[in-house]
C-alpha cells in the first residue's frame, strides 16, 4: 500500500520549535541593554565635556534623524531581502561604527564633528536592524504555536529587562570607569546580537512573508519593484484610522519622552547632586516596575478590554514623572513614582504590538512597520533639541511642567476619538484579507524611553 498522501491533503503542520522566538528574544535583550546603557553613557559625556544642554541635545537629533529616516525607507527591503539577514548585517556595521567613538577618543581624535558622525552612522543603521527583529517575532510565535499576544508580551518584557539592566550597568559604569565605558558595552552588544541571530535563527526566517507579487503591468508572478512596495505599505497604512490615531498620539508622546530621557533626566540628575547613579536607579526602578507589567500584560492581556487598560497605562507612566522631578522630590519618592510608571508602561507595547500584527498582512509587515514606527518616531529626534533648547533659555522646572502638561493633554484628549472602539473590537477576528499567513490571535525602558507604534 502505497505511503504518499493523497492529492490535495493538507501539509503536515510544521514541528513545533521555540528556538526561532528564543533566539530572536535574546538578540533583541542583547541590544537593547547595549542601546540602554549608551542612552546614559553617551549623553552624560557630552554634558561632562561640554556643559552644553543644547549640545547635547544636538547629540540625541543627530542620532536619532537617521534612525527615523532610513527606518522609513528599508520596509520594502526587509520584504524583499528577509528581516534575519537585515538584522544581523546591521547590527554587524552598528558594532564597528559604535565601537570607533570610545577607540577614537582614547587615541585623542574625537573631535565634535567626528562624534556626530559616527552617532549618526549608528543610528541609521539601528533603525532597520530594530525593525527586523520585531518583524520576526509573529513567525516565531507561529513557529513555536504561541498565542500573538502572549508572544508580544514577552517581547515587551524582553524590552523592559533590557531597560531595567541597561541604565543599572550604565549608570554603575560610569560612574567607575566613565561614560566610554558604557559606549564600549554598547559596541559589543551589537556584535553580540548579530551573532545570535546569524548563527541561532534558522536560514529561512523571515522570508516566508516575502511572497511574490504582482507588478502592476508586469510579467504575472514578478516581484513588485521597491517604490510600488513602498506604496502597497503606504496605502494600507493609510486606510486604517485605527492605526493612524495611535501613530500620531504615540507620536507626540515619544517627542516629549526622547527629551525627558536624553536631556531632562541628565539635567535633573545633575542639578539635584545624584550624578549618574541617580539616572540609574531611576532607569532600574522603572524597569523592573515594568518588566512586571509586562509579565502581567502577558499572562493575562487577553482577557482584558485593551483601550481601558491602554489609556490606563499612559496616565500612570507619562505625567506623573514630569511632575516629581519637577517638585524636587526625596529620592524614595521619585523612584515610587517611576515604578508605579513602569508597571503601567508594560502593558503598552504588548497592546499595540497585538493589534499591529493582527491587522496587518504578513507580506506588508516590513513597509508598513517602517512607514508606521517613522512617523510615530519622527518627533523622537526634535525631543533632546527642543528640551535642551527650552532649558537652557528657561530652566528646568519650566519645562518639566510644560512637557508634563502636554502629555497629560495628549494622553487623555486622544481616548475620546471614535476610532478607538476599533481596539476591542479588533481582538481576535482574525488576519486582515490577503494576509500570506494565518495569524495566531492570543486566547520600546529607561524611564521615558520611546513606545512603539501601531505599526510596530
Amino acid at each position: 500500500m502505497s505511503t504518499a498522501p493523497e492529492r490535495g491533503a493538507a501539509p503536515a503542520a510544521p514541528r513545533r520549535t521555540v528556538r526561532p522566538l528564543l533566539g530572536v528574544f535574546t538578540a533583541m535583550a542583547i541590544s537593547l541593554t547595549g542601546t540602554r546603557v549608551s542612552a546614559i553613557a553617551l549623553p552624560w559625556f557630552v554634558l561632562a565635556t561640554t556643559g552644553s544642554a543644547t549640545m547635547t541635545g544636538l547629540v540625541a537629533f543627530v542620532e536619532m534623524t537617521p534612525y527615523v529616516l532610513v527606518k522609513a525607507l528599508t520596509g520594502p527591503l526587509i520584504d524583499r531581502l528577509g528581516p534575519r539577514v537585515v538584522s544581523w548585517t546591521t547590527d554587524a556595521v552598528s558594532a564597528v561604527a559604535a565601537g570607533l567613538i570610545p577607540l577614537l577618543h582614547g587615541l585623542g581624535a574625537l573631535p565634535f564633528w567626528l562624534l556626530l558622525v559616527m552617532v549618526g552612522v549608528v543610528g541609521g543603521v539601528r533603525g532597520p536592524g530594530d525593525l527586523a527583529k520585531e518583524v520576526m517575532v509573529p513567525e516565531a510565535a507561529d513557529r513555536a504555536r504561541m498565542p500573538l499576544e502572549r508572544a508580544t508580551g514577552l517581547a515587551g518584557v524582553t524590552e523592559r529587562l533590557a531597560s531595567t539592566v541597561g541604565p543599572a550597568v550604565g549608570g554603575g559604569l560610569i560612574a567607575l570607569l566613565g561614560p566610554m565605558a558604557g559606549l564600549t558595552v554598547n559596541a559589543a552588544a551589537f556584535a553580540l546580537g548579530s551573532l545570535v541571530i546569524a548563527l541561532a535563527l534558522p536560514g529561512g526566517m523571515g522570508r516566508a512573508a516575502a511572497v511574490p507579487e504582482p507588478a502592476g503591468e508586469g510579467a504575472p508572478g514578478e516581484k513588485a519593484g521597491y517604490w510600488q512596495m513602498f506604496r502597497e505599505g503606504f496605502t494600507f497604512l493609510r486606510s486604517e484610522p485605527l492605526m493612524l490615531t495611535v501613530i500620531v498620539m504615540i507620536g507626540i508622546t515619544n517627542l516629549l519622552d526622547a527629551g525627558f530621557m536624553t536631556v531632562l533626566i541628565p539635567l535633573w540628575a545633575k542639578e539635584s547632586g545624584g550624578g549618574p547613579a541617580a539616572i540609574g536607579l531611576s532607569g532600574s526602578a522603572w524597569g523592573i516596575a515594568a518588566v512586571a507589567g509586562s509579565l502581567v500584560a502577558a499572562a493575562v492581556a487577553h482577557r482584558l478590554p485593551r483601550r481601558t487598560v491602554f489609556f490606563a497605562g499612559f496616565l500612570l507612566c507619562g505625567a506623573p514623572r514630569f511632575l516629581v522631578l519637577a517638585l524636587d522630590a526625596p529620592m524614595g519618592v521619585v523612584l515610587a513614582v517611576f515604578a508605579v510608571g513602569g508597571f503601567g508602561a508594560g502593558f503598552l507595547n504588548p497592546i499595540l504590538g497585538a493589534i499591529t500584527f493582527e491587522r496587518v498582512p504578513r507580506h506588508l509587515l516590513g513597509r508598513v512597520g517602517a512607514l508606521g514606527d517613522s512617523l510615530a518616531w519622527a518627533g523622537i529626534p526634535l525631543g533632546g533639541l527642543l528640551a535642551g533648547t527650552a532649558a537652557a533659555l528657561t530652566g528646568l522646572l519650566p519645562v518639566l511642567l510644560a512637557f508634563g502638561g502636554l502629555y497629560l493633554a495628549t494622553t487623555t484628549l486622544a481616548g475620546l476619538r471614535p476610532e478607538w472602539r476599533e481596539m476591542d473590537r479588533s481582538r481576535g477576528r482574525g488576519p486582515v484579507a490577503g494576509s500570506a499567513r494565518t495569524t495566531t490571535v492570543g486566547a520600546e525602558s529607561a524611564a521615558g524611553e520611546p513606545v512603539g507604534s501601531a505599526a510596530r
